[in-house]
């Protein structure tokens, strides 16, 4: 997540976006499809997490999510008119735009995933808790795996006490990859 993505790999995700998703607001495609067409503006365009927190964020939302329709953030000004932040963004293309997308299973959408970056603005408490989630991903790997040892263990058991020669092979070598 904390790579650098390309113009290209932005462009074709909001292409592969648009074509898959309803946004709430069809102000909303006008604004990404405006992003997408200029290639400066899209090297300064980030997707992240938690948008709110960046300086200048954009937050849309799909039919198919519970979040707010649009939301523009810029400093301390909030506001969910999509003309004033394309007027912002228009007069002000220098800037870096940090762009939240609220849909349906995008944590687990690949598309997503692969333009995410780290948001730079969150908070440190909030960065803590990230290292906390990595921590209980990597005991959880650690759990599943010993629990797949012990089965494993069990099933080369039973196999000897069977006297299943063709079990036990089949069993101590997938223990051997494991």
């Amino acid at each position: 997540m904390g790579s650098i993505v390309s113009v290209l790999e932005k462009k074709d995700f909001v292409k592969w976006f648009l074509n898959h998703y309803q946004l709430k607001k069809r102000e909303c495609v006008w604004l990404l499809n405006y992003l997408v067409s200029d290639d400066q503006l899209m090297e300064r365009v980030h997707f992240v997490e938690k948008a709110e927190y960046c300086p200048k964020a954009i937050i849309m939302s799909t039919q198919c999510a519970d979040g707010v329709p649009f939301r523009f953030y810029k400093q301390n000004v909030l506001t969910t008119d999509a003309e004033k932040s394309f007027h912002d963004i228009r007069l002000n293309q220098e800037e870096n735009i940090y762009l939240e997308l609220n849909f349906n299973s995008s944590r687990l959408t690949p598309e997503y995933a692969s333009v995410l970056e780290e948001n730079p603005y969150l908070p440190q408490n909030m960065t803590t808790d990230r290292k906390y989630g990595v921590w209980a991903e990597m005991v959880l790997d650690q759990s599943l795996s010993q629990f797949r040892k012990h089965s494993l263990m069990e099933k080369i058991n039973e196999a000897l006490d069977q006297k299943d020669e063709k079990s036990f092979q089949k069993w101590t070598m997938e223990l051997r990859n494991l």
